[in-house]
């Protein structure tokens, strides 16, 4: 019984249901002078200058890839593309691979923009409050979309660090479940799902509009 319970959320990842969300539970850990004031840094500039794709048919074609596999969670087509536009260009600030902020958004929340764990980690990417005090400003929202995805990314992108690219122990601190497989393994169950390869071939019909 106890495995099977275990292996729950894993069977509901592959069968495309939702699990229920992992809720982020980071760790406060003290932070050295220098790299308090790079994350600041990298939270404050809240405003994008513009896209993150590299041309106009990059972009057509992972919108295209990844919105009807978001539809059943967002229904709203153009909240929709808002939300995939702002975690291709938060990902890619941050230096990672959209399609793993994707998997990681599916495990800890479910896309759910308001949900709130039990240990009070907030919005789709869970993140913690204690951040705000740490790296923000007393005004920010974890729930407003683009907040919420900056702060999560930037601490990936932190715990990445740290752990010099070993994604299985930055995922680990970023669930505040490091040393369990569990985690790291329903996220990177939950990336693949949302891989894909480019195919677009020119003059192909665009769309969505990026």
């Amino acid at each position: 019984m106890r495995r099977l319970t275990a292996l729950l959320p894993v069977a509901l990842l592959a069968l495309g249901l939702p699990a229920l969300a992992w809720a982020g539970a980071q760790q406060y850990e003290p932070l050295s002078a220098s790299v308090q004031a790079a994350l600041s840094g990298a939270i404050a500039d809240k405003k994008p200058p513009g896209s993150s794709f590299k041309d106009y048919a990059e972009a057509v074609e992972w919108l295209s890839a990844m919105s009807p596999r978001l539809a059943k969670r967002i229904p709203n087509q153009e909240y929709r593309l808002e939300l995939l536009r702002a975690i291709h260009y938060e990902a890619t600030r941050a230096g990672l691979d959209p399609q793993l902020v994707l998997g990681l958004i599916q495990v800890e929340s479910g896309f759910r923009k308001y949900a709130v764990s039990s240990v009070g980690a907030r919005g789709y990417m869970q993140v913690m409050p204690f951040w705000i005090k740490v790296i923000g400003q007393p005004t920010d929202n974890l729930f407003h979309m683009r907040t919420n995805l900056r702060y999560g990314c930037t601490i990936l992108r932190h715990y990445l660090d740290i752990e010099k690219g070993d994604l299985f122990r930055a995922l680990g601190r970023y669930n505040g479940s490091l040393g369990k497989a569990e985690y790291p393994n329903l996220v990177r169950g939950a990336w693949n799902q949302w891989r894909y390869e480019r195919q677009l071939a020119m003059g192909q019909p665009a769309s969505p509009k990026p």
